[in-house]
């Protein structure tokens, strides 16, 4: 048997171990002990320079941490660089905003080479903080040949990777919607628009969509996305929702709709006759008529249809969904 320490400090005694693996230079040893064994790559998607750690980068971080000490276990050599994003918009943002700058022409009247120099000038600021929190949570990483994204190097080592891919047929050239920024003038990434996203009053829209084959009755749909109306090319229905088609007495139009969303949109029962009823899936196929000119070409190629899926609900709107693919 052996003593234990009733009144044991978790937290010292993880210091006590840091101190341990530090002062014994315990991961250079374990890394040297198998530069001979089979090499495995593990790349670690570096943060932001410009920002400081947080509970995400903890979550993250020790998953990475256990991976490649796992293959060291097993004898494989696994190199651990630890990366810095130089990303520019963040460092480029910041730099405007304390030198009051808006837009490209005030930067170029400011001087794009010194604009460029107070940006690296920041970009590692938080370089220590980054240190201090991934040595005190126990993860091993080599900070002493950090690679750098700005760096040349890096950038030439993307470009060679690229053209690699371009050799061997991999790289097409396509279309993508992009979240754009108008004040920067470029596209963003999903996690910079995200880091943007304000609660707005919107309009939402309910629209028809009149049948091919009976333009007297038409689909209604409802959108919170009114600018992608002229991308429609379909629209969803739930296979099992029990859809009426009615008759409004005052205009002698067929609209259809869910039977569950038929109050929100007629108050009064008066208003309309009830002539039909039948599930979702009975509407799969149906044809209508595009709202625009623009992608009519492509009724050929089964589009403005019905489609069926388990995603359209009755919470909101008509139990019909207008679907522009595009967005």
């Amino acid at each position: 048997m052996f003593e234990t320490n009733q009144k044991e400090s978790f937290p010292s005694r993880e210091e006590r171990i840091l101190e341990f693996w530090q002062k014994k230079e315990v991961f250079k040893a374990s890394i040297q002990a198998r530069e001979k064994g089979t090499l495995f790559s593990i790349y670690d998607g570096p943060p932001f320079a410009t920002g400081l750690p947080h509970y995400g980068h903890l979550l993250a971080g020790t998953i990475k941490d256990v991976v490649p000490r796992f293959k060291t276990m097993q004898g494989y050599f696994v190199p651990r660089r630890f990366g810095w994003d130089c990303h520019g918009l963040p460092v480029e943002n910041e730099i405007e905003k304390a030198r009051e700058l808006s837009g490209g022409p005030e930067i170029e009247a400011f001087g794009i080479d010194k604009f460029n120099e107070e940006c690296r000038s920041i970009v590692l600021r938080y370089t220590e903080e980054w240190k201090t929190t991934v040595n005190r949570m126990g993860r091993w990483v080599d900070f002493e040949k950090t690679y750098r994204t700005m760096d040349p190097g890096f950038m030439e080592s993307v470009w060679w990777a690229f053209s690699q891919l371009y050799a061997k047929g991999l790289i097409y050239e396509g279309f993508k919607v992009m979240p754009y920024s108008a004040k920067l003038g470029t596209p963003l990434s999903n996690f910079e628009a995200n880091l943007n996203y304000q609660d707005v009053d919107d309009p939402s829209l309910t629209v028809t969509f009149p049948l091919t084959s009976d333009p007297h009755t038409a689909f209604l749909a409802w959108t919170t996305t009114p600018w992608t109306l002229p991308s429609n090319l379909a629209v969803a229905v739930g296979p099992e929702i029990e859809y009426v088609k009615i008759l409004t007495k005052e205009s002698d139009q067929y609209y259809i709709l869910a039977k569950d969303r038929l109050g929100a949109y007629f108050k009064n029962p008066e208003e309309y006759e009830i002539v039909e009823t039948m599930k979702g899936k009975e509407l799969a196929g149906k044809h209508y008529e595009p709202l625009f000119p623009y992608y009519a070409h492509k009724r050929q190629q089964s589009a403005f249809q019905v489609l069926v899926d388990e995603f359209v609900s009755t919470e909101n709107g008509t139990g019909i969904v207008h679907m522009a693919p595009a967005f």
